[in-house]
Formats: structure tokens, sequence, C-alpha cells
């Protein structure tokens, strides 16, 4: 199997749910919120899936908001990028996979300009060959098609496999093996579902995940 590894990014590479904590408590500050409206806004996201557009719509209509929700959403996607970080550790660990010899790209769902802020900021353009982004390239994980064209970018046969790293059962590991990938789950002190077919590996983060990239490449 060739050496190419495809990353998520939020709650992978980077630490989505601090960041997302850090935003609830400036938004419930710049809007006078209440504790209760901390504890809804989190336990909204916790239970959203796919874009953030329809989080926001619902934030607009419990908090009866006068800006609208593509506003609202917007705001988001500028402030993000400013306050995701990752860990030292991980991001030296995706150095030293690349210095190896592998091909690294992020795979990740989300909107242009929020995920590729992200990345910038982060330094993490700098540690990987490519990205591909589902709001630009029109694909979504677990769509198969967005692994592909990830190795198209990296210069690599999608057909010969290769390994995918992330926290999302079904975005990730699913996706993924879908794709012909091997996988990796960061399980960020979860235990795997019972009722999924089990990744290839656990780890805890991207550090452990390179760790086990490395100790199969001779």
């Amino acid at each position: 199997m060739q050496r190419l590894a495809f990353f998520d990014l939020d709650g992978t590479l980077l630490d989505r749910d601090a960041a997302f904590g850090a935003w609830v408590d400036e938004f419930v500050t710049d809007h006078g919120l209440s504790g209760t409206a901390r504890a809804w806004l989190i336990h909204a996201d916790a239970l959203h899936i796919g874009p953030m557009d329809g989080f926001f719509h619902r934030v607009r209509e419990e908090f009866a908001f006068g800006t609208p929700a593509d506003d609202l959403w917007a705001q988001y996607r500028r402030r993000m990028p400013e306050l995701v970080e990752g860990r030292p550790d991980d991001l030296a660990a995706l150095g030293e996979l690349r210095a190896s010899g592998w091909k690294t790209a992020i795979v990740t769902n989300g909107m242009t300009d929020n995920q590729q802020a992200k990345i910038r900021r982060s330094g993490l353009s700098e540690l990987v060959d490519a990205w591909c982004i589902s709001d630009e390239v029109g694909l979504r994980k677990p769509d198969p098609g967005i692994f592909r064209l990830a190795a198209q970018l990296c210069g690599m046969p999608s057909e010969q496999g290769g390994w995918m790293i992330g926290d999302s059962v079904i975005a990730d590991i699913a996706g993924g093996r879908t794709a012909g990938l091997r996988t990796i789950w960061i399980r960020r002190a979860r235990s795997w579902p019972q009722t999924e077919t089990r990744p290839d590996h656990e780890a805890d983060n991207v550090a452990g995940a390179v760790k086990i990239l490395l100790s199969r490449q001779a």
C-alpha cells in the first residue's frame, strides 16, 4: 500500500471543541445572553449534522435575533479560524510523516473560507501536500469521490489505497473504508460504537496515528 495519508481537520488536526467553546463564550457575552444560552448552544451543536447554516437558523429562532442567520454564520466563519489550534506534538508528527516520504492531505467537510483560513492560520498549509474542502470541490465525506480527488491532488493513484485518519465514525472511518483506504480512528476518550465495523487502528491523537503509520512503512 502506498505512503498516502489523509487527515480530517476539525476534531483531528485541530481542537474544534475548544475553539467552539471559546466562540460560544464570546457569542453569549456579545449578545447579552444568559448562562442557559451557553448550555443550549453547546447542546445544539452536539446534535447538529451537516453544514452550519441550519444551526444558525435555529440560533436565530431560539433567541429571536433580528440579524439574518446567514450573517450570523458568516461572522462565525470569520472568527473560528482565529480560535482553533493544533497540538504542537500533532503538528510536529505531521511534519515528520511528510519528511519521511509520505504524501499527506487534509480532507474536510465545511465552507471554503472557514476551513481554508483554519488550515493557513494553524500552519497546516506548510505541512501537507494538498487539501480537499467539501464546499470547494462539491463532494462531502463520506462520499468516496472526495478521497479519490485528494489522491489525485497528491499525484497518487487512488486505486493503490492509503490511509484515512479522523474522529468521525461515519465521515472518516466508514467513508475511508468505502474508498478503499485503511483507517485510524482518533477516539478522543470515546469507545468505538459496537454497531459499526471497527477501524484498522485507534489512536488518542494525530501523533499516535503517525507512530502507527511510520511503524508500518518498513
